[in-house]
């Protein structure tokens, strides 16, 4: 029974944040006939205010992100044309980014490179688990598969940690300038304003619930490994 209630309680703090993040998101993505326009038009208000010339925007269907590469705040079609609490909010964590980028915050540069980090290191480590019986046949060394797994732990922690370094710079788009800009510029309610601040922290928990995904995707790995 102890076991089984461990259990329960690693899986809610590994899916916990995820789910957390999810439910405010959508609690708050009901339209709003109060506001005077939707997620596309508020970010492009914030980006003439904050004199982001560089920056464009467009329509994904990739989750909201800002590509510093194509300098582009990218909005899911919900937050684009929706005049939702959620939609301004995420529209202004974006902006948020791109304000980052403006300034040339340090901690933002090293996030975008960690990122494509994870993505090469998680995706290696994944090929190097699906390798380790095909090299333990074809070498017969117990030794070699073990090095193996232990490049691929290694590959897929790597992973974890960098979801985890890149979360004060969600933090700071969240809390040091998306939210700034909310109160500055009186855009929100003060009820509103409370759930803005919930919303603006699931955009901060986005990598590290990423990064507790991969930890489930690791320990699912360890567990295929066992039988």
């Amino acid at each position: 029974m102890l076991i089984i209630l461990l259990i329960v309680l690693i899986l809610l703090l590994l899916i916990g944040p995820q789910l957390w993040a999810a439910s405010i998101l959508k609690r708050y993505s009901t339209p709003r006939t109060d506001f005077p326009g939707n997620g596309a038009e508020f970010a492009r208000h914030l980006i003439q205010q904050q004199q982001l010339s560089f920056v464009s925007l467009e329509a994904t269907d990739r989750g909201d992100h800002y590509d510093p590469q194509a300098n582009m705040v990218r909005l899911s079609s919900a937050n684009m044309t929706g005049c939702s609490l959620t939609a301004i909010v995420v529209a202004a964590h974006e902006i948020g980014h791109a304000m980052q980028h403006a300034i040339n915050y340090r901690p933002f540069f090293w996030r975008v490179k960690l990122v494509v980090l994870a993505q090469y290191a998680e995706k290696t480590g994944s090929m190097l688990m699906l390798a380790i019986p095909v090299i333990g046949l074809l070498s017969r060394s117990a030794l070699a598969s073990g090095i193996v797994l232990l490049l691929g732990l290694m590959s897929m922690l790597t992973a974890v940690l960098v979801h985890l370094v890149t979360l004060p710079v969600e933090w700071n788009a969240s809390f040091s300038r998306a939210l700034p800009l909310l109160q500055q510029g009186e855009y929100l309610s003060a009820n509103d304003m409370r759930a803005a601040r919930k919303i603006l922290l699931a955009c901060a928990l986005t990598y590290l619930a990423q990064s507790l995904m991969s930890l489930i995707s690791l320990w699912r790995w360890l567990r295929v490994l066992k039988r």
